[in-house]
């Protein structure tokens, strides 16, 4: 897919996801729930990490089937197919077939197995506008954030959002 709309803020977005990723990280190593963010404290919610393919299309299906999600974007009604990604350094989202690539575990890791990574996945799905817009621009950010607002959590969602501010990213 030729995409002709520049990607300007992929690498903001990127480190902000990986801030939060290290937030719930350190959340779940240290038994504590509880998080300071920007003088505020937050209990964070739990992130659903997932064993499998199957268990990533089985989530994935699940959330392209809610409700709130059908009556927001036509997309969600247009199946998605989960596949193993060779390679351990991303997950991305292949338009042209509906397929969401995840790699799998690299030793006892399987960071990218979690429920961040398949929203955001799930959200490039969700994009009514393909080719028109910035893969990562302000309309992915709402869309990501309503995501993981209402899924995961608002706790989620705020922390999400603060930290794509601080790193500069542009949301819709």
């Amino acid at each position: 897919m030729l995409v002709s709309v520049r990607d300007t803020q992929r690498a903001k977005v990127y480190d902000a996801e990986q801030l939060v990723r290290g937030m719930f990280d350190r959340a779940d190593e240290h038994g504590g729930r509880t998080v300071e963010l920007y003088g505020s404290h937050l209990t964070l919610p739990i992130e659903r990490r997932f064993a499998s393919v199957d268990s990533v299309q089985s989530y994935a299906d699940k959330v392209l089937a809610l409700n709130w999600v059908r009556g927001q974007w036509d997309r969600a009604g247009t199946a998605v197919r989960v596949r193993s990604r060779a390679g351990a350094t991303a997950a991305h989202y292949e338009v042209d077939d509906a397929v969401l690539a995840v790699p799998l575990h690299t030793g006892s890791r399987g960071w990218a197995l979690r429920e961040l990574v398949i929203l955001h996945e799930l959200a490039h799905h969700l994009e009514p506008n393909v080719g028109s817009v910035a893969p990562h621009g302000p309309e992915f950010c709402a869309r990501y954030l309503e995501l993981v607002d209402g899924i995961i959590g608002p706790e989620a969602a705020l922390v999400l959002r603060a930290t794509m501010l601080g790193c500069g990213v542009r949301l819709g």
